[in-house]
């Protein structure tokens, strides 16, 4: 079956969806109004006065001004802090509204909403934390989807992913990114190291406030500062801040040998990407560690009867929100355990090793320990390990071990 990806940018004002299939050239974005580029949907529910009907996104502030309906205020922000509403009496938990809003933005899209039809649900912050992945798990299980399905990113790698979705021209050289809302702007260039194998992409950010004078001089004062001494084949813009056809003469600047797109749903879009790539790794070349992604690779060394190799617990470039690593071995020898620990970007590999104190004496190969690994941060890894015993041979003596592992420091 070909899967839909969805790409949701969730936001505490707006939220905007895209969706996609493999088939599919690009991605496609839910509009408020058929035919037009309005993908910005109100982040709000609404409940009917005295019935049990509710409205979203345009509908529910609608409602809501005209007295109608009773607005669910700042559904995101009560969500993520857990909290209720009383609407008519009725007390309704603020997790259980935003499900229902999103469960109507995926009705939006057209596209058969059912769990086997999503392939991933991918959701975009501007920025993540363990109270933003907390609350999305608890949505994607109101939904019904499982959890395998969920991916989280923060606006920055949604940019990188969709960057390196569209034609090679458009990053030959350095990409830049510039998010604008009123007089503030957030900008980011996208390079790449095609030295390494797979190619390693560098994000750079800063920000910048435009004074108080014409708009667009002072947007084109800060172009020439940050894209004079630097080759750029192409510059996005986003948000808000550029709505209002203001922009004379830092566009004309911008088009010099460079490519601009504007637009407010490349996140969502770069989301459905993203998904596509996660789920075909294969095809993707590129290595990117952000702010969210492990900075380390943990594996054993086990001996499977033949040759020696590595089994991959934790890897580099996953989101540290979500990743998670098990296996089960067989222990052979000492009572320790050792771990491979190494950056993406080295070849040296540090080597930590566990010893299992208390672990009961038995025959060589008859103690099956299963191991399991989870993040604590993007350089920090929990590692648990428990005694599983060998069946009737050797009965579980219910022994736990755990042992932190950290990134390496610079030498």
């Amino acid at each position: 079956m070909d899967g839909i990806f969805y790409g949701i940018d969730l936001g505490n004002k707006n939220t905007i969806v895209s969706f996609y299939r493999s088939s599919m050239r690009e991605p496609g974005s839910v509009s408020t109004v058929m035919g037009s580029e309005e993908y910005q949907i109100p982040t709000a529910i609404s409940k009917r006065n005295g019935l049990d009907q509710w409205f979203y996104g345009k509908n529910a502030k609608t409602y809501a001004s005209e007295g109608k309906a009773r607005e669910a205020e700042n559904i995101l922000e009560n969500a993520i802090a857990n909290n209720d509403y009383t609407l008519d009496g009725v007390v309704y938990s603020a997790r259980d509204l935003l499900a229902l809003f999103i469960k109507n933005i995926f009705e939006m899209s057209g596209q058969p909403y059912t769990k086997a039809a999503v392939q991933k649900l991918v959701i975009t912050v501007p920025s993540l934390s363990l109270e933003v992945a907390e609350l999305c798990s608890v949505i994607t299980g109101k939904l019904k989807i499982p959890q395998d399905r969920l991916i989280l990113l923060d606006h920055m790698e949604c940019f990188y992913y969709y960057a390196l979705n569209q034609q090679p021209s458009t990053y030959l050289y350095d990409v830049l990114l510039v998010d604008a809302d009123r007089q503030d702007i957030h900008y980011s260039f996208l390079s790449l190291d095609k030295g390494t194998k797979p190619i390693t992409v560098h994000l750079s950010e800063g920000s910048e406030k435009l004074v108080d004078r014409r708009r667009d001089i002072a947007f084109l004062d800060v172009l020439k500062g940050l894209l004079e001494n630097r080759q750029v084949s192409s510059v996005y813009l986003v948000g808000d801040g550029f709505d209002g056809g203001w922009m004379q003469k830092s566009m004309e600047y911008l088009l010099q040998n460079r490519r601009v797109f504007i637009g407010k749903n490349l996140y969502s879009k770069g989301a459905c990407f993203a998904g596509n790539a996660k789920s075909d790794g294969s095809n993707w070349n590129y290595i990117y560690i952000g702010d969210n992604e492990l900075k380390l690779n943990v594996s054993l060394k086990i001996d499977d009867g033949s040759k020696m190799q590595f089994i991959s617990l934790m890897n580099a470039g996953e989101n540290w929100f979500q990743s998670q690593g098990d296996c089960e071995v067989i222990l052979m020898g000492s009572h320790e355990v050792e771990f491979w620990i190494q950056k993406p970007d080295s070849r040296k590999a540090n080597v930590e090793k566990l010893y299992l104190e208390g672990l009961p004496e038995r025959d060589d190969r008859t103690t099956r320990l299963r191991i399991n690994a989870s993040a604590n941060s993007d350089r920090e890894v929990s590692i648990v390990i428990k005694d599983m015993g060998f069946g009737e041979i050797a009965p579980s003596s219910d022994k736990s071990w755990t042992h932190v592992i950290k990134l390496p420091k610079e030498e």
